[in-house]
């Protein structure tokens, strides 16, 4: 990928059940995201976010993975979302900070519903690996293929 590709390092966490009121506060948006490629170690996506429309093309598997991210307009996204069909995922996404760490939950809708995932992204590999995770993730999914988005809309929610 180009030199515009960014590495993202990121953590994720299944969630059962949220400490009371924890997103009673959190700012939140609405996410539909559709993929036109799903390959295990590359993925296309375009993506609605709250109104803000992109293409992104990610490379890799686990905690460190290549990212290229590309502005796209509503025309663009409304032309290329019918390719994404029985490849979708929608969800809301939470911002807070915990202990000085911004999470992203995503609470999951239609049939990925009750799933609730947390992503911590990182600026390096250290910090990562210093993470304290909080009591309340359940269980780590950084590296269970399953998790990923792109296999959620393709697979649905895994088996327990």
């Amino acid at each position: 990928m180009s030199e515009l590709t960014n590495w993202e390092i990121e953590r994720k966490f299944l969630v059962d059940a949220l400490p009371e009121g924890m997103l009673a506060s959190a700012k939140s948006r609405r996410i539909r995201q559709g993929y036109l490629v799903c390959q295990t170690a590359r993925e296309i996506r375009i993506r609605d976010d709250a109104g803000q429309y992109f293409m992104t093309v990610k490379q890799g598997t686990g905690l460190k993975r290549q990212e290229l991210e590309i502005g796209i307009d509503k025309r663009q996204f409304d032309a290329l979302w019918p390719l994404t069909e029985g490849h979708r995922v929608e969800k809301e996404r939470y911002h807070l900070s915990l202990s000085g760490v911004i999470l992203e939950i995503d609470v999951f809708a239609g049939g990925l519903a009750p799933l609730v995932m947390a992503e911590v992204e990182f600026d390096n590999e250290a910090a990562s690996s210093a993470y304290t995770v909080p009591e309340f993730f359940t269980r780590e999914v950084t590296y269970e293929a399953a998790y990923k988005n792109a296999c959620l809309a393709q697979n649905g929610l895994p088996l327990a």
